[in-house]
Order: C-alpha cells, then sequence, then structure tokens
C-alpha cells in the first residue's frame, strides 16, 4: 500500500506542476491578449480560447488532488459527535460518492468529446473534442485517488484530512 501512496503522491504532484504551469501560461496569455488589444489595438484571436481550455485543465487537475488530500467539501458537523468506527464507515460512503462522480464525468465527459470531435475550432484549428479532455483527465484522477482513499482505509490506514498525508514516502 506504501509503493501505490508514492505513486499517486507523485501522480498528484505532477497534476499540481501541471495546474501551477497552466496557471502561469493562461495569466501569460491573457496579459498579451490585453497589451496587444489596448496598446496595440490588434487582437490575438486563439488567447482566449487556449486559456478557457488550459483553465479547464488547471481547476479539474487542482480539484482531483484536493480529493487525494482530503480538502474536498464535506458536511462533518454531525462526525463530530460520532464514534470513530461510524466516521469510517461515513468518510468511506463519501468517498465511494465521490468516485461514482468521476466516473461521471469520464464517462459523460468521453461523450461530449466524441461528438464534439468532429467539429475545429476556429481560432485553435483542433478539434472541439480538446474541450472536453479536462472531464476525462481529471475524473480518472477523481477515480483514483477516490479509490486510494478507500483501499487506505480498507487496509487500515489513515486517509489525508486537510492536506496532511498520513504516510510519509
Amino acid at each position: 500500500m506504501v509503493s501505490i501512496a508514492r505513486a499517486t503522491r507523485a501522480l498528484a504532484r505532477a497534476a499540481l506542476w501541471i495546474a501551477g504551469t497552466g496557471l502561469v501560461i493562461m495569466t501569460v496569455l491573457i496579459a498579451a491578449q490585453v497589451f496587444w488589444r489596448y496598446v496595440l489595438n490588434d487582437s490575438i484571436i486563439w488567447t482566449e480560447p487556449a486559456s478557457v481550455m488550459i483553465m479547464g485543465w488547471f481547476i479539474f487537475l487542482g480539484a482531483a488532488v484536493g480529493i487525494r488530500e482530503g480538502y474536498h467539501l464535506s458536511f462533518d458537523v454531525l462526525l463530530y459527535f460520532l464514534p470513530d468506527r461510524v466516521k469510517l464507515w461515513l468518510y468511506t460512503i463519501s468517498d465511494l460518492a465521490v468516485t461514482g462522480f468521476g466516473a461521471g464525468m469520464v464517462w459523460f465527459g468521453w461523450q461530449l468529446a466524441e461528438r464534439t470531435a468532429g467539429n475545429t475550432l476556429p481560432s485553435l484549428g483542433i478539434s472541439g473534442a480538446f474541450d472536453f479532455a479536462p472531464i476525462v483527465g481529471g475524473g480518472i484522477l477523481v477515480v483514483l485517488f477516490s479509490l486510494e482513499r478507500v483501499t487506505r482505509r480498507l487496509a487500515g490506514l489513515p486517509t489525508a484530512r486537510f492536506g496532511d498525508d498520513p504516510i510519509e514516502t
């Protein structure tokens, strides 16, 4: 289980680096667009759709890593009053629900990508399927990281909560 945790930690770290790099690239593209439009009185037509596509990637990658690290939204007031054994069951149910949501992202994101694959994004000249690739990629990571949490719990190991990683690698 520790080797799986190391692998998913490396995958999560790579996803965060990609997301962070995407955020920087998007910021540079938007700044360039503003400069070109308002200073040079011209426009770079591909920066906006490219920025939106990059934004999709860093949102969905960041959300998936947030699930792995225990930052996803939860309503846990009741958990303060329940015994630890019940808490573990509720955490597992929550992680399984998130897994189902991630599977839905993959399934329906793939369907959207298939339906738009024949379209070309005019300013970028690429398939419309690329617009939905972040949903599929993020969904795969959501499923993987949620299942890791369930597996850790079933193995009797703690799961991350609010960013702490209980298995040091």
